[in-house]
């Protein structure tokens, strides 16, 4: 991926770019990736991939062009990020329904900074699914 073609702008021109470019980068990650999953070391777990995961990463981490460099490090992340709480899903919020709690990740990206991976715990089955990447503003 050429970094050079991210806008690092905050109209809604360069938004819509890095939401391609956000898009572009996970169906080429599940097409290399067919188990949609990765090993995280800290939860001693597998960190799925799902339809979810694409939706809001792609709308929260287009908004930040920091945000949007640090996607294209998933693989990374989805393996190296810490767990810092536990917390409840957001009442009213229709994507966190699926979920019964939500995990808070840290990953420091050098370059980047403080990342934040958000993974879900589904009701259902209890798989763990990525639910949102984005930089944490210092």
């Amino acid at each position: 991926m050429n970094i050079k073609g991210i806008p690092t702008g905050n109209s809604k021109e360069d938004i819509k770019v890095r939401e391609k470019i956000i898009m572009n980068f996970y169906q080429e990650w599940k097409r290399n990736n067919p188990s949609q999953r990765l090993y995280n070391f800290d939860l001693d777990d597998y960190i799925n991939i799902r339809y979810i995961s694409i939706v809001e990463t792609v709308e929260h981490s287009s908004k930040n062009y920091l945000s949007t460099l640090a996607v294209l490090q998933l693989d990374c992340i989805l393996k190296l990020a810490k767990k810092v709480r536990v917390v409840g899903t957001k009442q009213g919020d229709k994507n966190q329904n699926q979920f019964e709690k939500m995990i808070k990740m840290e990953y420091e990206l050098v370059g980047i900074g403080k990342v934040s991976l958000v993974v879900g715990i589904k009701r259902t089955n209890k798989e763990k699914v990525q639910y949102c990447i984005t930089v944490i503003k210092t």
